[in-house]
């Protein structure tokens, strides 16, 4: 299933985030997210006058931590009077509370239409290019930047002609730790493939919980075996259950004159260096 048919939703006012969020994030989630991961932002002073693509590196599976801890050090550190808009699953625009959540925190589709709208009124957009490819990586490969290749979001700022600005985050893997990234996993299981996702991870605590179910459900087989299969399909199998440390670094920006003339060539070119910028970030001492 594509997500095509929902990539039209109008933003009214994209990267906005309403003035009881804000207040709600600074009271009760900035105090969570610094008791359950330590999180620090650094390198805000790199962010330009402007629109620019602000682009991540994305892990444990739904991002949970790392995402929450961002809006909640970005809004505390920088303030919402600089709007910044998230890229997010146009699915989750029709589906409530997703929609009502979203129109909250001022979040735009993934979709050239919305970005290119969102940067023409000097918006900057916070994108994650790894999408599922990268965000059920292998726990051992939890600071590699690895965008699977992906040029979509090179062409967006090459269209509008905007920086890239690289957001290099690391310790986001270790709160919810994935042990397999495979696309028959996302099939077999049919409800990643419901939601648009390619491809699906077998976490730490997805394999526990199925684990559990199979064993001590006091229900016949087919029942455990039904339940573990869809507990194993859930999103819920990525949430954060491990208090690691996060941290969100940002580096200088690249000028969009990194693109070239905007041919695949050049965008390929292109992203080798975007991925070792937000690669030096994730390093960053």
């Amino acid at each position: 299933m594509g997500q095509e048919r929902w990539a039209d939703v109008a933003v009214a006012n994209p990267g906005q985030v309403s003035p009881r969020f804000v207040a709600l994030i600074r009271r009760y989630l900035l105090p969570v997210v610094r008791v359950l991961w330590r999180p620090t932002l650094t390198g805000t002073a790199h962010l330009p006058a402007g629109p620019y693509l602000l682009v991540a590196n994305h892990s444990a599976g739904i991002g949970f931590a790392e995402i929450h801890s961002f809006v909640a050090l970005y809004l505390h550190q920088v303030g919402p009077q600089r709007p910044l808009a998230g890229f997010a699953l146009p699915l989750g625009f029709q589906v409530w509370p997703l929609s009502a959540l979203h129109r909250q925190l001022g979040t735009i589709p993934s979709s050239y239409k919305a970005a290119a709208a969102t940067l023409a009124k000097g918006v900057p957009i916070l994108v994650f290019p790894g999408g599922d490819y990268e965000s059920v990586k292998p726990i051992w490969h939890a600071n590699r930047v690895d965008f699977g290749g992906r040029l979509g979001f090179l062409r967006i700022a090459h269209a509008a002609g905007v920086p890239i600005v690289p957001l290099g985050i690391r310790g986001g893997h270790f709160t919810a730790p994935v042990l397999l990234r495979s696309t028959w996993l996302a099939n077999v299981l049919v409800q990643p493939r419901l939601m648009a996702v390619k491809r699906w991870g077998l976490s730490a605590l997805g394999l526990a919980g199925a684990l559990a179910l199979l064993a001590w459900v006091p229900a016949g087989w087919p029942m455990r075996i039904a339940l573990a299969w869809l507990w194993l399909g859930s999103p819920l199998v990525f949430l954060p259950w491990l208090p690691w440390t996060v941290r969100l670094v940002i580096g200088p920006p690249l000028p969009a004159t990194v693109l070239g003339d905007g041919s695949d060539a050049a965008l390929r070119r292109a992203l080798v260096q975007v991925e070792a910028a937000v690669q030096a970030a994730v390093n960053a001492p």
